[in-house]
């Protein structure tokens, strides 16, 4: 199998240059923006692989001359596992790729302005597989219609798009069920911003509303963290106490079940920690009645967030808050990580001002981030908050 990228300006640029030179018998496995060694090639990286009638790879030589060659040093077991997993991540790009038939990109390809769609989407970081399956989509749907090429023209293909990621945005903003006391945890990794995400939830959502609150926290071993935590609480008036194991959370849990609102803050878990969580993992996800939001910074790498979603699930998260949208231009990963893991988006943090900068997640606010359409676009494809 013959494997080589492609560099342009654009993706469609790109796509073109590999069919010039491996002919149309070419598959894409994958598309991206380039990284910053190979910007001077291109903005966009296309992969495309050739695979020819018979391939007869040679047979690897175990003497040289008189010798035999000397056995490998040993390999780590880490660094053995790291090999297996981007080897099990090549070979899922690949597997995608083989799904995407030359045709249904020669279809999206015969239409300019789809085509630029699917570049919008890259360049705003959705997921390329999640991109390629809105544009595709859309692509039947106007071959089914019998449109003719390019007779919508950009704005028309445009609107489709935008609903296409209307359909997809799932958004959950609520807290607790309005009756009895309701129990809210947020987990997540360390400096994804989880205590002061809690303060403003306990100010919104308590103090705002004048429902009684507690907060609860689990971090006891961060230096100053309870203490910064108690320091919020009593600015608000909103009731603290730290503790320190799963009998004393269930213990406390009881005795504040008068309260209409309990916050539950935990510490953050890097992957050399996520062993010494595994208690408190255990009681968040059996115990009926928690909603648990799994807090994440839009500023981490793609890749990094869905390593962190899958560590984290061992809490059962029901719902995905981001913060640090302050500090990012492209929005696409929220809504790839959400479709991934198929939990909504209950919250987005905006910066560091307590209550302000927290907004519920909202349909129309989501598809204005990840595209810029105008007020007038959202009213008139009907996007409303969830």
């Amino acid at each position: 199998m013959k494997l080589k990228s492609y560099f342009a300006v654009t993706v469609e640029a790109a796509m073109q240059k590999a069919r010039a030179e491996l002919g149309p018998e070419a598959m894409l496995i994958t598309s991206r923006k380039s990284g910053p060694e190979y910007r001077h090639l291109g903005d966009y990286e296309v992969v495309f692989a050739l695979v020819p009638d018979s391939e007869s790879p040679p047979a690897p030589e175990r003497l040289l001359g008189a010798q035999e060659i000397a056995p490998p040093p040993p390999v780590s077991w880490v660094r053995l596992s790291d090999e297996v997993s981007d080897l099990k991540r090549q070979m899922e790009r690949l597997a995608t790729g083989l799904a995407r038939s030359t045709a249904g990109l020669s279809r999206i390809a015969m239409r300019p302005s789809l085509a630029e769609a699917f570049s919008h989407l890259l360049e705003a970081e959705l997921d390329a597989d999640i991109a390629y399956e809105i544009v595709s989509r859309i692509c039947g749907q106007l071959e089914k219609d019998g449109d003719p090429v390019n007779s919508r023209g950009t704005l028309g293909v445009t609107q489709l798009v935008n609903a296409e990621l209307l359909r997809i945005i799932d958004v959950d903003p609520r807290i607790g069920n309005g009756t009895g006391c309701s129990v809210v945890a947020l987990v997540g990794p360390p400096g994804a911003g989880k205590t002061v995400t809690l303060v403003k939830l306990a100010v919104r959502y308590g103090l705002g509303t004048k429902r009684p609150a507690q907060i609860l926290t689990l971090d006891t071993q961060r230096v100053a963290s309870a203490e910064v935590l108690r320091s919020y609480a009593a600015i608000a008036g909103i009731g603290f106490q730290p503790v320190e194991t799963v009998t004393a959370l269930s213990q406390a849990l009881e005795e504040f079940r008068n309260k209409e609102l309990i916050f539950i803050d935990t510490p953050g878990l890097g992957p050399g920690d996520l062993e010494d969580g595994r208690d408190f993992a255990a009681f968040l996800s059996r115990r009926s009645g928690i909603e648990v939001h799994l807090v994440v910074s839009a500023c981490m790498k793609p890749a990094d967030q869905r390593r962190v979603a899958a560590e984290y699930e061992m809490f059962a998260p029901s719902r995905l808050l981001f913060t640090h949208l302050d500090e990012t231009a492209t929005f696409g990963p929220l809504l790839s990580l959400s479709a991934r893991t198929g939990k909504p988006l209950s919250f987005l943090g905006t910066g560091q001002q307590i209550p302000e900068n927290l907004e519920p997640a909202d349909r129309s606010a989501l598809l204005r981030l990840l595209t810029k359409a105008s007020p007038a676009v959202l009213q008139a494809l009907g996007a409303t908050a969830a």
